[in-house]
């Protein structure tokens, strides 16, 4: 595992937010000002509601502290770029789903360790010596999410025709290297997989679909639009699996950690599956009545 964790799983993420940055442009940071309040509340949905949901998720059920870290871990996460495919997909505003998906994952740089240590000393009793170290973790989590970001817009923006033409394999390719660290996740768990899905799974789709429920209402309460609430919904209920397997099995060096990542990132594809069908037959209806 020592090849794969420490040098496999960071080139892969890193590829992987190559990919997203092939996609974006400056315009996609300046929607921040131009629908402020749209991403205010998918950046308070994804920052503040999505940690402390899954922090009383885990309070309530009878987790174990390991697995309680590993999902404080996951809620810890920005989006990932599944999230904007799948928004586009289900209708939703897709230039939103991109703009939360890019901001997160630069803040997340600074609210990952946090997060991370809270969770550490809640549930492990972590002290600074076994607590994720902070200027280290940012820098490196800077190097494998923002850099890769970084260059992939400087591509776009200096070389576009380029950009645009590798910008579908490029996401095909991790799409590919995503399943590729999740079942590899699962299968070196193999024989502890069922007990652990039996300890872990319940509370992960919990999250998951709590958030993407959170998500949407939210947006209504703060009267947005359905295709604002879609994209919500999707990018606080689906999360960076990679980058939460990556700090379970690299950063704190325990594959346990990476677990509900690794269950997280199966059972997104079914209930997001499920959510896009759903909101595409409602936007049809939707259509057929008008």
């Amino acid at each position: 595992m020592g090849v794969i964790t420490e040098v496999f799983l960071p080139l892969s993420l890193a590829f992987i937010m190559f990919s997203m940055g092939l996609a974006l442009t400056v315009e996609d940071f300046r929607r921040v000002v131009v629908q402020p309040k749209s991403f205010a509340v998918g950046a308070f949905a994804q920052v503040v509601l999505l940690p402390g949901i899954a922090y009383i998720i885990v309070l309530v059920s009878p987790v174990k502290p390991i697995f309680a870290i590993g999902l404080m871990i996951l809620a810890a996460c920005p989006g990932g770029v599944t999230s904007n495919l799948l928004t586009h997909l289900a209708k939703g505003d897709t230039a939103l789903s991109v703009t939360l998906t890019a901001v997160i994952s630069v803040v997340g740089v600074v609210t990952i360790p946090f997060i991370v240590n809270f969770a550490l000393s809640q549930f492990a009793g972590a002290t600074e010596e076994v607590a994720l170290p902070i200027a280290n973790t940012i820098f490196g989590i800077f190097l494998i999410t923002t850099v890769p970001v970084a260059m992939g817009m400087a591509l776009k923006h200096s070389v576009s025709g380029l950009a645009d033409s590798i910008e579908p394999h490029a996401r095909t390719i991790a799409t590919i290297l995503f399943v590729t660290i999740v079942i590899g996740a699962i299968i070196s768990q193999w024989e502890n997989l069922p007990r652990y899905f039996k300890e872990a799974g319940l509370v992960t789709l919990a999250l998951n679909l709590i958030m993407m429920a959170v998500g949407f209402y939210i947006a209504r309460a703060f009267v947005l639009g359905r295709r604002q609430g879609i994209a919500i919904s999707l990018e606080t209920g689906l999360q960076n699996a990679t980058l939460a397997i990556l700090i379970g099995t690299t950063l704190l060096d325990d594959i346990r950690l990476a677990i509900p990542g690794a269950i997280y990132g199966l059972l997104m594809f079914v209930t997001a599956g499920v959510y896009v069908i759903l909101n595409l037959r409602a936007h049809r209806d939707f259509q057929d009545g008008n």
